[in-house]
């Protein structure tokens, strides 16, 4: 049974930034409402009002909303026009394809005197002769029936003949409710009737849906062995049954004919509740239950995982020395949905609670890593320095090599003792000195003086003075 909720208006007056209280329109069709209520209270400024294709039986509640200007009732189930008198400002009434057959209930409309246009069509009242002359002459604020303009004529002729007008149509009234009364009655006899059988497949039905027999009746003899084996077959064979059961009980639900009735539609209305219910059972029964995934084996070792099925690169970056991973986030996905957790050997982001894991190729420095989105493409980019160097700005210093055995290094060693002794011993030296050279080579003055004997050293018998190399100053 749909019921008019706060809820269900807030939700179809999104217009009005789901504030209720000062609404003036509200659309509430086709939502299988069985009664009016609340509205008064809730929605007292609303001046044009939806209802239709529902399941409404009285109008009611409705008589508060004195801003009310058009009502639709069409496709219910009201059978009498009343409580429609409060509604001062009333101009248009729809009750189209009713059950209305009390035609003189019309008669309550007479204080709304601002109602200019009334729907009755597809109701049995329709049907009446003098029903359109009857109408005009007891509503003559009327400027329209039935989509149709009142002539000015048509109303005079209409008063002019009303006693008659009134008497046959008190008569057609009369024999419309004893037809009534005997289509109330059996549609109770019918609504007996299914809750009997309802009541013995409920007697035989489990709690679960299986079929289960009377254990006061006999079994039949048969061995254990066979009676174990035979059980599964037989509840298998008793599902079948019950499921071709209930096709052919819907089948002959849609194929009987049927009155058009008040009782027919809520019928028709608990047949398909019934159906909904028994596909909703069903579907949870197919339904299993998903294992956790699994992002972790027992022994510790990660697993790839890609559950939201997002594209992803994953760039060795050698220049500074990091992993980069570059995962194609959805654009417009608010960053508080992301969850990026990064460990020595793999990353995970868990993208609004499914969870994305990747083995890294080598191991890297969480406390370093950082993570960045893009404003543009709304991807996301997690950077992971590797561990064993360290990065600065775009140049990287690895870390001290350790010394190597001393076999491996002999070569090394000797030509640094070689360079130590040239070093050391001076009078074994190849080049000349550069300090006696300085001494010897001053640049002289302008002042004419003598310059002194370069006499050679008897250390180095084989040195030569270059008279055009400049002295060294």
């Amino acid at each position: 049974m749909g019921r008019i909720t706060e809820d269900l208006i807030r939700r179809n007056a999104e217009h009005n930034d789901c504030v209720i209280f000062s609404l003036e329109e509200l659309s509430l069709h086709q939502q299988e409402i069985e009664r009016l209520e609340h509205i008064d209270k809730w929605c007292r400024d609303l001046k044009i009002l939806y209802l239709q294709n529902n399941l409404i039986g009285k109008i009611e509640n409705v008589s508060k909303l004195k801003k009310l200007e058009y009502l639709n009732l069409a496709l219910n189930n009201i059978e009498k026009i009343e409580n429609l008198e409060g509604c001062e400002g009333l101009t248009k009434l729809d009750l189209t394809v009713n059950f209305i057959g009390e035609l003189s209930s019309v008669k309550t409309l007479r204080g709304n005197i601002h109602l200019k246009e009334l729907f009755l069509m597809g109701n049995p009242c329709a049907d009446f002769d003098g029903y359109r002359q009857f109408v005009l002459a007891t509503l003559q604020q009327l400027k329209w029936l039935d989509g149709k303009e009142i002539e000015r004529s048509e109303r005079i002729r209409a008063l002019q003949n009303f006693a008659a007008v009134e008497q046959k149509i008190r008569e057609q009234e009369k024999a419309y409710c004893l037809k009534r009364a005997k289509d109330k009655e059996e549609a109770q006899r019918k609504l007996k009737e299914e809750e009997n059988k309802s009541k013995m497949e409920r007697n035989h039905t489990g709690s679960d849906g299986h079929w289960y027999t009377d254990i006061s009746a006999p079994l039949p003899p048969s061995e254990d062995s066979k009676g174990y084996i035979q059980a599964p077959e037989t509840q298998e064979g008793q599902c079948k049954e019950k499921k071709l059961d209930d096709r052919e009980d819907d089948l002959e639900f849609w194929n009987k004919p049927s009155l058009y009735t008040p009782e027919s539609r809520l019928e028709t209305l608990r047949h398909m509740e019934k159906q909904r219910r028994d596909q909703e059972r069903l579907s949870e029964k197919k339904k299993k239950v998903k294992p956790p995934r699994m992002l972790v084996t027992e022994d510790g070792r990660a697993l790839n995982v890609n559950e939201p099925k997002l594209d992803f690169t994953l760039k060795d970056d050698e220049k500074r020395n990091q992993i980069v991973l570059d995962l194609a986030v959805y654009r417009y996905m608010d960053t508080s949905l992301i969850d990026v957790d990064v460990q020595p050997t793999y990353v995970r982001v868990m993208v609004k609670g499914k969870p994305f894991q990747l083995v890294l190729p080598a191991e890297v420095k969480p406390d370093s890593s950082f993570a960045k989105r893009s404003q543009t493409t709304g991807h996301l980019v997690v950077c992971m320095p590797k561990v064993g160097e360290v990065i600065i700005g775009c140049q990287r210093t690895s870390k001290p090599v350790k010394s190597m055995p001393d076999s491996s290094r002999g070569p090394t060693s000797q030509r640094s003792q070689q360079m130590e002794r040239l070093e050391v011993d001076p009078s074994k030296r190849s080049i000349p000195d550069v300090a006696n050279i300085v001494q010897e080579k001053k640049h002289t003055p302008r002042r004419v003086r003598a310059e002194p004997k370069i006499i050679p050293s008897e250390e180095e018998p084989d040195f030569e003075d270059n008279p055009e190399v400049p002295p060294l100053i």
